[in-house]
């Protein structure tokens, strides 16, 4: 029934020629049918009140297997009118065949056999092979184009009959068979007519895109060739101007030089004045070092002498920033100047270093006359010890010699030998313990007088540590003035690098100069002996030229490569030049 219900329904839709409403017959049959079809086989779930046998529980697990229908679910869930979860049912079998998804949706369901065992007996016609038949018959209603009112309908108390009626096969219907087939190859051949005309309005509407865009091209490639040509004659007028002004520079850089070369010989004659006020400064630091040579001894002294120096370094320092503006050549007497400082700073860090070697070195002596106090009091524990041991021999031997006489009266002669021999052993154990106590009392003068020296080198620590306290302080003090030297240094700096940028704009402007003069390519045959080394060419010692002078050297004298203005690439260039363009890259450099 579900085969023909689906077959009848394609037919007639097709014979019917527009969309289907919900009073359609064999729309409404096909419902009837599917409906059966999902009942059939469906387990009865027990609740409270009663028993439960619906077919919306299966079909809401494909909102979970197809992720599109979850649409379908919300929408059915959201209807106001439906009560009954078979009223969703038959909603939600509506919406799948508008959306023409209904094949889609119940092949994942028949598919997951595994979550289909929950709502079916295993003998349903959904769990056996003739569902997946019908699932695939559901693809032919995909042609179909249904609109189904399903707010106004009353889903929930309709009643399911299936009319036979429309399935029995007359003559007539076969003849009017043979006229839905002429009328569905019409239509057919409609739709393929109309999908090309679709298909070439849609390239027409791109071509004329495509006309426009590229129209539009034209005239702006129309008006950048304008502006192209306009731009190439004011860049010509740039030009001749450059080439005018390229001529008044050259003019204005003679000029400049000349007066360079005045300054230049006035700069020289400050710079001996400044030298001579340099040496003098020099001499009066070198007397002030050999005094504070004499006052190492104490460091009290050292601080004192530090801070006077300190007084008359900010001094000088506020002398030299002064000077600065005025005499640029003043700079290498600063940097002598915070040289000796640091060597100062170096030698008090040295002494403080010694003085903690000190320390150190004290504490190791009183280490080791710890060791030697406790070595000795195991030595006395030990001589005790032996005075024990002879004690009880001596105790053991009176024993034996009571024993002897009472027993043995016949050796008497040969007990009093042995008697004899322990005396003598008594005075020379005697006589060791004599000595022994004798060098006990020595040892203990001896930790007396170690210990009177650590307490001495104690308290010498304890006024060392106020000392340490204050030379803290200083280097506080120097590490403040250090900051501020370096500061000074670093303006300093900026100036001396305003002097380098400006002498190596003068050097530019002098290669500028010869470059525009051009430069002399010396020729091979005018060169015989090299320039530098001043040796004789031979078939051994070629010649190479030079690509920055043009002068002719041999490969030893001119094994260098460096990029040059005249040409990017690393090219062979003379020693001299070589460390000529090196020290200029190098003071260019930051």
């Amino acid at each position: 029934m579900a085969k023909l219900s689906i077959k009848g329904l394609i037919e007639s839709a097709l014979s019917f020629g527009r969309t289907l409403d919900s009073d359609y017959p064999p729309l409404q049959q096909f419902f009837v049918v599917m409906e059966h079809c999902l009942k059939h086989g469906l387990k009865v779930r027990k609740s409270f009140l009663s028993y439960n046998k619906t077919i919306w529980g299966p079909l809401e697990l494909v909102e979970k297997l197809y992720p599109e229908a979850e649409e379908i679910a919300a929408s059915v869930r959201d209807l106001p009118g439906l009560k009954t979860p078979l009223g969703r049912a038959r909603a939600w079998l509506r919406l799948a065949l508008m959306q023409k998804k209904m094949a889609d949706y119940l092949r994942c369901l028949v598919i997951r056999r595994d979550l289909l065992s929950e709502f079916y007996e295993y003998h349903a016609l959904m769990m056996e092979e003739e569902g997946v038949v019908i699932v695939g018959l559901l693809v032919g209603l995909n042609v179909i184009d249904a609109n189904l009112c399903v707010k106004g309908e009353d889903l929930d108390s309709q009643v399911g009959v299936i009319d036979f009626s429309m399935y029995l096969k007359n003559e007539d219907d076969i003849e009017s068979k043979e006229r839905n087939d002429q009328i569905s190859a019409i239509l057919d051949q409609k739709n393929y007519v109309e999908e090309l005309n679709r298909q070439l309005n849609g390239t027409v509407s791109s071509l004329h895109a495509r006309v426009d865009s590229l129209e539009k091209s034209n005239t702006k490639l129309i008006e950048e060739l304008a502006i192209a040509k306009n731009n190439i004659i004011k860049l010509q007028e740039e030009n001749h101007h450059l080439r005018s002004e390229n001529t008044l520079i050259l003019m204005k850089t003679q000029r400049h030089l000349e007066v360079n070369k005045v300054d230049a010989e006035a700069e020289l004659q400050t710079y001996k004045h400044s030298r001579q006020s340099l040496d003098e400064m020099y001499n009066e630091a070198h007397r002030q070092l050999r005094e504070e040579s004499q006052l190492r001894q104490d460091i009290e002294s050292e601080l004192m002498v530090q801070v006077g120096m300190k007084h008359e370094i900010e001094l000088a320092m506020k002398l030299l920033e002064k000077d600065i503006h005025e005499k640029q050549d003043t700079l290498i007497s600063l940097r002598q100047q915070l040289e000796e400082v640091k060597a100062i700073n170096v030698e008090m860090y040295q002494k403080l270093q010694g003085s903690d070697d000190a320390l150190k070195e004290k504490n190791e002596i009183i280490g080791r006359l710890e060791d030697k106090t406790n070595q000795i009091t195991a030595t006395m524990k030990q001589l005790e010890q032996r005075l024990q041991q002879a004690e009880k021999a001596q105790m053991e031997a009176e024993n034996e010699d009571k024993r002897f006489k009472q027993d043995y009266m016949s050796k008497s002669e040969s007990l009093q030998k042995e008697i004899a021999q322990k005396e003598k052993q008594l005075s020379q154990l005697e006589t060791d313990l004599k000595i022994e106590r004798e060098w006990r009392q020595t040892m203990e003068e001896d930790i007396k007088k170690e210990k009177e020296t650590s307490s001495s080198l104690k308290i010498e620590t304890q006024q060392i540590i106020p000392l340490k306290k204050e030379f803290l302080k200083v280097q506080e003090k120097n590490k403040h003035l250090k900051n501020l030297c370096h500061d000074q240094e670093e303006a300093l700096q900026e100036l001396a690098g305003k002097l380098s940028e400006s002498k190596l704009k003068i050097e530019d402007i002098k290669e500028a100069n010869k470059t525009l003069q051009g430069q002399v390519w010396l020729k091979d045959k005018e060169a015989t002996h090299c320039k530098l080394c001043e040796k004789e060419f031979s078939l051994s010692k070629r010649k190479h030229h030079c690509r920055n002078c043009g002068e002719i050297f041999c490969n030893a004298c001119s094994d260098n490569e460096l990029p040059l203005p005249s040409s990017p690439k690393p090219v062979r260039v003379c020693d001299s030049c070589h460390a000529l363009l090196i020290q200029r890259c190098s003071s260019n450099v930051p």
